[in-house]
């Protein structure tokens, strides 16, 4: 009788186990909350100005996000973008063509995706954070930086995402 509790129990675990590696990586809610903004955008300052473009496209069998973005200044830049399930959240990683990394961490507030992270500048620390926010078929984003330790905010960066002619 007891080598039959043992096999039953040892045999429950493995259909258990398989159940679970069935599951596809990535799958869980928490990896949909950045999809809103997927797909091919142009983006415009508040007041209606063409700044660039950008295609947020989801790689690595949905594991991620990656941004191309190409300004109409010329300058290009590339995030990858993941819900780190250690962390319990979001993670972005954005360099560009003027040599900036940046590093940001976040979530989910309200509907927005607001990510914060801490860069060296020439008269120390500067604070960023950036939010994204969906309005309809629109997604606004904000980056404002701190370099007096979140006693004061400046925008740097305010852009309307509008899709591209044939996105949905």
């Amino acid at each position: 009788m007891k080598y039959l509790i043992t096999t039953v129990l040892l045999l429950t675990s493995f259909i258990a186990n398989s159940a679970e590696q069935k599951q596809p990586p990535c799958s869980s809610e928490e990896y949909r909350q950045f999809d809103f903004w997927m797909g091919e955008w142009e983006v415009f300052n508040p007041k209606g100005k063409k700044v660039g473009e950008n295609k947020i496209e989801k790689i690595l069998g949905g594991c991620s996000l990656q941004e191309n973005w190409r300004g109409a200044s010329g300058n290009i830049g590339h995030s990858y973008n993941i819900y780190d399930r250690t962390k319990k959240q979001w993670h972005q990683t954005w360099v560009d063509n003027t040599g900036t990394l940046l590093e940001l961490n976040g979530g989910k507030e309200g509907d927005s995706m607001v990510m914060s992270g801490v860069t060296k500048g020439k008269g120390g620390d500067v604070m960023n954070t950036i939010s994204w926010t969906p309005n309809g078929d629109t997604v606004r984003q904000v980056w404002s930086v701190s370099t007096d330790n979140g006693e004061s905010w400046k925008v740097i960066f305010d852009g309307l995402y509008k899709k591209k002619a044939g996105e949905s």
